[in-house]
């Protein structure tokens, strides 16, 4: 049998009990106050809207509009400008994302033909889709 002794940690004495609240006191007094939070788009500044332009090559139409994600698919919400020559344009501001739209010409809705990738729509037709990638401006860092 073994029968050395394990040492004992000692043990704090009834009034170093006592002080421990007034060192927690003390400690509380001495932190710095808290920072202020920055606003979300200096912190992430992916979150910021940034400028993105559609154009639409159109010579006869009269009224162009876009619906889409990006405006709860409501035409009236943004009209295209005419250029002239038969282009038309738009610029938009938007969020780091991927958003379907569809281009209103005259009332009627059509495919963008200069967009990358569509998905398919419950109509049985096609949405264009639009990537807005993260911001990489420099001047935000």
């Amino acid at each position: 049998m073994d029968t050395a002794r394990k040492p004992v940690a000692p043990r704090a004495s009834p009034s170093a009990k006592a002080n421990q609240p007034a060192a927690r006191a003390k400690k509380k007094a001495t932190m710095k106050p808290l920072q202020p939070i920055q606003p979300i788009s200096e912190r992430f500044p992916a979150l910021e809207k940034q400028e993105v332009t559609l154009t639409l090559y159109a010579p006869e139409a009269k009224v162009v509009q876009v619906a889409g994600s990006f405006n709860g698919w409501s035409p009236e919400a943004n009209l295209l400008e005419h250029k002239g020559s038969g282009e038309w344009f738009i610029r938009l501001m938007l969020k780091s994302g991927q958003y379907e739209y569809r281009f209103v010409i005259d009332g009627v809705w059509t495919d963008d033909p200069r967009a990358m990738q569509s998905a398919a729509n419950p109509y049985g037709g096609l949405n264009s889709v639009l990537t807005v990638g993260l911001d990489d401006r420099t001047d935000l860092l």
